[in-house]
């Protein structure tokens, strides 16, 4: 809700109002609310309640910085540890990318959540899953926000996207860590173009 501007930001969050929408009990939404707090989803004030976080450019490309390291580095391990059966589910979806030809952010946003899962989970680096998944979050959810022309840019994500898992599919590290790091230079680009369109 939060990644697709159901709730934009700034909004005030509530436990019963998320309770009711999603249909978890009250524990669960509080441990949920706690967790985007930590991944900056989401600022709690005691006294005044929960609000949705605010995007900015300088906070996007702080994330972009570190990301891309990390990105790098998972993508490298993946080439390298990926089990047999991982690079066919890898294989797989890299095959979906390359035929997606959508224009509905949502549909993609779940493409992309099993990219990078599949990225992690390759890895096999726990380190690496916790420290990815905050960033690919506030990544995606900065991205999802400001698209332009969503049938465009998803195109060119699904293809960017593609190349570093049949990178990873064929144990390729050097053009695995190409792909993340063309990857990263277009989320920068679009940071930046997000920039004069504002």
């Amino acid at each position: 809700m939060i990644t697709f501007q159901e709730l934009p930001p700034g909004s005030l969050v509530s436990e019963a109002r998320l309770m009711e929408r999603t249909g978890l009990g009250r524990t669960p939404v509080r441990e949920a609310l706690q967790r985007l707090a930590r991944e900056r989803m989401v600022e709690i004030h005691p006294s005044q309640g929960v609000f949705v976080a605010a995007t900015s450019i300088e906070a996007q490309l702080k994330v972009l910085e570190l990301r891309r390291s990390l990105e790098e580095l998972a993508v490298r391990l993946a080439a390298h540890r990926a089990t047999t059966a991982q690079r066919e589910r890898i294989l797989e979806l890299a095959e979906v990318l390359a035929a997606f030809d959508g224009d509905d952010p949502q549909e993609f946003g779940d493409l992309l959540k099993q990219t990078h899962t599949l990225i992690v989970d390759a890895a096999h680096n726990e380190f690496i899953s916790l420290s990815m998944a905050p960033l690919q979050g506030l990544s995606r959810r900065f991205w999802f926000a400001h698209l332009r022309d969503p049938k465009t840019e998803l195109h060119e994500a699904a293809d960017l996207h593609g190349q570093i898992l049949r990178a990873i599919c064929h144990g390729d590290e050097t053009k695995a860590t190409d792909a993340s790091l063309q990857l990263n230079d277009y989320l920068t680009d679009f940071t930046y173009r997000t920039l004069r369109h504002q």
